[in-house]
């Protein structure tokens, strides 16, 4: 029977970049050695990682006066190394999620830290609206999709103060002015490759201006972006060894987004199986969304058992995933389904999960 991925991450991967890093484990770059057994410092691998970072700079237009670093730690280490390198006084926060509440609370062991707006009252299953961003804040964070409940906040705002966005789920999955943000962080294992790696996208100029923040102890070498964006070339993102085998895998997947047609074309992909799932979710009986209709995330879709079928819930599941359906059982904060529709997930997987859910339909 042949599987459909639907997991929230780690996830589904393009099958070429899978199949380019089988044979470069076994032989990477001609050198008769695998891409696990080489040295960071040897002139392939040194290739590598500048033509992935240029993979990002084609693919987001990001401009010179930004690096993009490659690191460990996973975008929870941002959550504390984003107010280690930025926050002098006061930082603002849009709650919308586990996540984002995550990343708040670590802000908290560096100034004051306040609150714009929350959906948790309704279990994060919209976006907050009509907020103002404090004028005197250092910076202003956002979660750009909340993997767990299905909301995304799909355009760049404009913003008084410098903007953060951890774009861990959705990135590359449309254009982004990068432009309009100081910092864009996140961890690989969504839309850019596997576990093991973390990109930060940072403008230069914000780099080492902590100047009068009552925790006034030096910034620890690993966590202060300097060190990874050192100007010599041969060091940026080589501080210490970095993930090779995620960041090579990470290189393939960006060079078939962009042998696709990047992000435009991967947008209007995007779009078209979001529609279709959302459309079959808002027809069928038996199933209901659970985020709000205007912040419906195009990356993760949530979706219940109507009230009068919950007790269908397990034998929808279990019926799924006899019909090859991996991973499309709820976070547990939301409970039902949850299906991922990330870059890699073609077509013919949404329609599968359709047709599932219409057959079922149709047994009762």
């Amino acid at each position: 029977m042949k599987k459909y991925n639907f997991n929230a991450g780690p996830c589904v991967l393009p099958k070429e970049a899978i199949e380019s890093t089988i044979n470069a484990i076994r032989d990477f770059d001609g050198t008769g050695i695998g891409l696990l057994e080489i040295s960071h410092r040897t002139k392939g691998w040194e290739r590598i990682m500048a033509e992935t970072r240029q993979l990002w700079r084609d693919l987001l237009n990001i401009p010179e006066e930004y690096e993009v670093l490659f690191l460990g730690g996973g975008a929870s280490t941002q959550f504390f190394a984003v107010p280690a390198n930025i926050l002098n006084k006061k930082a603002a926060y849009l709650q919308t999620g586990v996540w984002a509440k995550k990343a708040m609370k670590e802000a908290k062991n560096f100034g004051e830290v306040e609150l714009v707006a929350s959906s948790e009252d309704k279990n994060y299953t919209y976006i907050p609206k009509d907020y103002t961003i404090p004028a005197d804040a250092d910076y202003f964070h956002i979660t750009t999709n909340n993997t767990i409940y299905g909301t995304e906040i799909k355009y760049d705002m404009d913003c008084p103060v410098k903007l953060v966005a951890d774009m861990s789920s959705d990135i590359m999955s449309r254009p982004v002015d990068v432009k309009k943000y100081a910092i864009i962080y996140g961890g690989a294992q969504k839309n850019v490759g596997p576990a093991g790696v973390t990109f930060v996208i940072i403008r230069k100029d914000i780099l080492g201006k902590i100047t009068d923040r009552q925790y006034m102890n030096p910034i620890p070498t690993m966590v202060d972006y300097r060190t990874h964006a050192a100007e010599e070339e041969r060091n940026i993102s080589m501080f210490n060894t970095p993930p090779v085998s995620s960041i090579f895998v990470m290189h393939e997947t960006l060079a078939w987004l962009k042998n696709l047609g990047g992000l435009e074309a991967m947008n209007k992909i995007n779009t078209k199986k979001a529609e279709t799932l959302y459309n079959e979710i808002d027809r069928n009986k038996l199933f209901v969304g659970t985020a709000e209709k205007e912040d419906r995330s195009i990356m993760n879709v949530c979706f219940v058992m109507k009230d009068e079928y919950k007790e269908l819930e397990k034998e929808f599941l279990d019926y799924a995933t006899e019909c090859g359906m991996v991973g499309i059982k709820g976070h547990r904060s939301v409970g039902g389904f949850r299906a991922s529709l990330y870059n890699a997930c073609p077509q013919e997987a949404v329609d599968a999960l359709v047709k599932c859910m219409q057959d079922f339909e149709a047994k009762h």
